[in-house]
């Protein structure tokens, strides 16, 4: 058994700064084509929450320019808006064929609410672009859309969807961004399936209305009000912020009941769901291109608007996030300076100061800095890291034990990955386990004057002998004061331990103490589902009684299979210091805790998937449909 721990990197690892050397890394570009100019007027839009003068178009030649100004660098290109179709055909064709005679150009994207698209302008992308990606705006079904309207204040939404249904016909494959509003939430089942049942839908991104702080409507030029500004202004009067704003544990239980739907309904075959898709390449430790993932943030993400401002992201505030006029910069080193000089991306970079000590750091990638903004500036953010701890905490449930998603409403598990955290083989440890008249070979154990008991006897983390319980050197291999609890799930629970340490303090050596912990190895998903929710029970009868200064944690893992390369979903559970409290305390009184933990150990089983934490309304439903 190899364990070791993981090792932090600087802020560096999590937002990468451009570098005009990295011509292999691209830059994306979103071109506000009419800036915040829309033929709708969605209530809760941040576009025109910037109030910029509309009406002008950009034209081929600044696109031309942006080739120019990130010459030898791949380039990613986004038509959007406001509205971009609303720039005209003759336009859009000029913006389109010049994309398309620029050999940097990767990708061209167009999101769209899809109102004003028809045969002609899927004729003229079909000529122009036949690779373009379209993206559609739709909250879902009717009633998730009710903040999506005209300036009559009517419904667009089956304009919307008959745009959707002409995408189906002509073959073409769209992705869909969908608000998470109150209109939604508890919803997350049906909105889905709503939104699979269109044949032109292909991937799904669901993104939170965090608006918490809005307290004004959206001014509009003239006397008159229009209608949609009359019902935005009568949502923006609550005290607790606009009527469309939802809170961060409100968007990770839709996203949990989304992601675990999306799984059972078999929606994963046909649909790239989103924020799902890159929580899972991040938990298998892939890569991803989603920004609120990725360390490619705000210094690689650009807006350029119709009067020639280039500028960061476009979710950013504006106009602190405007960073220079496009026909006064001749290089990249002009647009590098600019950022190095920007305020905002300075406090940006803020923001995720301590994600650089975060457990979650790898997966999580340090969230979206422009939606840490959009909550309140006077918060630690501690809502928003608590949304995504939650989220991969219950993907990663769900990747574990999909047949049980209610697993992933476990808030005693969390999403803990230990790096490195290998076996030799762990197919053939797993084969030895259950046969007992296995052969067994000669085996090296030695201990420290530490009490490590591993291969070369030092203190510290050096391998050890994966033994099983036929093995007459079994108990020997252990140390003593884990052995019970390692007793207690071996024998009476029938489970494998691929890992155990008893604790150590170190004292007089340069090493970081370590707590005492057992790691388990489940035989197949549903075993792993029934310790999980055991786990959970124990934890929390335990938590009860522990001794100050000592908690007791449950992670889930992966074992990787040195000869293999596989990894193994595991479960890992330990006793740690107590916020507040260090190692003196600790190993003062960790005998004690170990003796309660083994107890109530000892009075749980691993039977049933119930945890000890509630399961909210909306999931009960969805288990009782997956059942």
């Amino acid at each position: 058994m190899n364990h070791g721990t993981e090792q932090r990197h600087p802020i560096d690892g999590l937002y990468r700064s451009l570098d005009v050397d990295d011509t292999g890394t691209a830059v994306s570009v979103i071109v506000k084509t009419r800036g915040e100019t829309c033929d709708i007027d969605c209530l809760y839009c941040y576009e025109k929450r910037k109030e910029a003068p509309g009406g002008a178009r950009v034209g081929a030649g600044p696109v031309r320019r942006l080739a120019e100004l990130f010459k030898g660098r791949p380039l990613a290109v986004e038509l959007h808006g406001g509205e971009p179709l609303t720039a005209g055909r003759d336009h859009i064709a000029e913006i389109l064929t010049e994309l398309a005679a620029l050999p940097q150009v990767v990708r061209v994207s167009l999101q769209t609410n899809g109102v004003l698209l028809d045969a002609d302008w899927l004729d003229l992308f079909d000529d122009l672009c036949p690779d373009l990606q379209i993206g559609v705006s739709l909250d879902g079904d009717a009633r998730g859309n009710a903040w999506r309207v005209g300036y009559d204040g009517q419904p667009v939404y089956p304009r919307v969807t008959a745009a959707l249904e002409l995408l189906a016909e002509r073959g073409r494959s769209v992705g869909v961004i969908a608000a998470v509003t109150p209109a939604v939430l508890d919803r997350a089942e049906a909105v889905l399936d709503h939104l699979a049942g269109f044949g032109s839908v292909n991937a799904i991104s669901f993104v939170p209305c965090f608006d918490s702080t809005i307290r004004r409507s959206t001014a509009l030029p003239g006397r008159r009000k229009a209608a949609s500004r009359l019902l935005q202004q009568a949502a923006v009067t609550a005290e607790d912020g606009p009527a469309w704003a939802i809170h961060p544990d409100e968007y990770a239980q839709f996203v949990l009941a989304a992601t675990a739907h999306w799984i059972s309904a078999g929606h994963f075959a046909r649909i790239k769901l989103e924020p799902a898709v890159s929580t899972i390449r991040r938990l298998r430790r892939l890569g991803t291109g989603f920004c609120h993932f990725s360390d490619l943030k705000c210094d690689h993400v650009f807006t350029l608007y119709p009067d020639g401002r280039l500028g960061s992201c476009d979710e950013l505030p504006w106009p602190q996030a405007r960073l220079v006029q496009l026909e006064s910069v001749t290089d990249q080193h002009e647009v590098i300076r600019a950022q190095q000089d920007s305020v905002l991306l300075d406090q940006g970079k803020a923001l995720m100061n301590k994600c650089t000590t975060c457990d979650y750091r790898d997966t999580c990638g340090g969230g979206c800095i422009a939606t840490r903004w959009r909550m309140d500036p006077a918060d630690d953010h501690d809502a928003y890291c608590e949304y995504r701890m939650r989220m991969i905490d219950g993907i990663a449930a769900l990747l574990a034990q999909p047949a049980h998603p209610e697993g992933a409403w476990c808030q005693s598990l969390r999403s803990r990955p230990r790096t490195p955290n290998s076996m030799r083989d762990v197919n053939a440890f797993l084969t030895r386990w259950d046969n007992p008249d296995a052969a067994h070979g000669q085996v090296k154990l030695h201990t420290s004057e530490h009490g490590n008991i591993n291969i070369v006897g030092l203190a510290g983390v050096h391998e050890a002998e994966d033994l099983d319980p036929s093995h007459p050197m079994w108990q020997s291999a252990i140390e003593p004061r884990v052995w019970p609890l390692v007793d207690t799930v071996t024998r009476a629970w029938g489970l494998i331990t691929y890992d155990s340490c008893q604790g150590h303090q170190y004292t007089g050596l340069d090493l970081p103490p370590t707590g005492l912990r057992i790691g388990l190895l489940a035989r197949d998903r549903e075993e792993y589902a029934h310790t999980a929710a055991a786990l959970c029970r124990a934890a929390t009868s335990a938590s009860l009684i522990l001794p100050v200064g000592i908690e007791v944690n449950i992670g889930r893992s992966e074992l990787t299979c040195e000869s293999k390369g596989t990894r193994t979903p595991v479960l890992d559970l330990s006793l740690d210091p107590s916020p507040g409290h260090g190692w003196q305390t600790y190993f003062a009184h960790l005998d004690d805790a170990a003796a309660v933990l083994a107890a109530t150990l000892t009075a749980e089983h691993p039977t049933g998937t119930t945890c000890a934490c509630p399961l909210p309304a909306p999931a009960e439903v969805a288990v009782g449909v997956l059942r």
